[in-house]
């Protein structure tokens, strides 16, 4: 049974269009009316590495802020199709509670499934026996080409494990991500660009598909490293301040100090 949204709910979803509807109005905000789908791409990807950012804070009212960026965005980027006629916010969200439903037959209907494993098979089977979408000629298809190069990488090298290819264990993984090391170093000395792309590229590579071995999510690892950076960076530029230095490669003995003393 599917429970019913409370009234507060309701209000606050409604609020949320109207507010909308308003700066896209002729006597709206200019720089919202200025907005299109395509000017909107960024905002949706940066929005969305900040509510990641806030989970791993593991900060509800920073993951509640984040939240609702998302909502405006994404009801933003329905009511512009909207306004042209194309499709309306409400259709946005019928069809994809119409799609949970018909996906979920093990919780909406009369399957029975053992494990997510079947859930997933049974979501594949239904897309194409019901849905009417064409099977892929690739497993390698049904990855997004639009994804971040980080993101996608570790998802094609899922749906490539999904098919058996994959290593047998992590020796393999790890010898692989030492091997094209040595190919890098290699590159450098032949001193070829190309070359040397290519073969960091495969490292990079490498790097994913590790993470993917140990069920790790690479864009999410290198969040919280990037993360990291920043704020030891920020102590050693405070620390530099502090002992009235200059942040140049002159006085990187000093900065190696300062950027030990961060990590302790």
């Amino acid at each position: 049974m599917i429970r019913e949204p409370s009234s507060h709910t309701e209000k606050a979803f409604k609020a949320l269009y109207d507010t909308v509807a308003r700066l896209r109005a002729p006597d709206g905000c200019p720089w919202d009316r200025e907005q299109s789908p395509v000017t909107l791409r960024g905002d949706l990807i940066e929005e969305t590495y900040e509510c990641i950012e806030a989970i791993d804070e593991k900060d509800p009212a920073h993951i509640k802020e984040e939240l609702g960026d998302l909502f405006l965005l994404v009801t933003m980027l329905s009511y512009m199709h909207e306004q042209e006629g194309l499709f309306s916010v409400a259709d946005s969200l019928t069809c994809i509670t119409e799609k949970l439903i018909r996906r979920h037959p093990h919780v909406f209907g009369e399957v029975k499934v053992k494990d997510s494993a079947e859930v997933l098979d049974n979501w594949a089977k239904i897309k194409v026996e019901q849905e009417g979408r064409k099977p892929k000629d690739s497993l390698m298809d049904q990855v997004s080409r639009s994804l971040p190069p980080l993101d996608r990488a570790y998802k094609l090298q899922k749906k490539a494990a999904k098919a058996g290819f994959d290593w047998p264990g992590i020796p393999g993984v790890m010898g692989k991500l030492e091997e094209e090391l040595g190919e890098v170093t290699a590159a450098i000395a032949e001193g070829d660009q190309e070359s040397l792309e290519g073969e960091l590229g495969d490292l990079l590579f490498s790097a994913v598909n590790l993470c993917r071995f140990l069920n790790v999510e690479p864009s999410v690892a290198l969040q919280r490293t990037n993360a990291k950076f920043v704020s030891r960076f920020k102590h050693v530029e405070k620390r530099m301040k502090e002992t009235n230095q200059t942040m140049k490669p002159g006085n990187l003995a000093a900065m190696d100090m300062f950027w030990e003393e961060a990590k302790r």
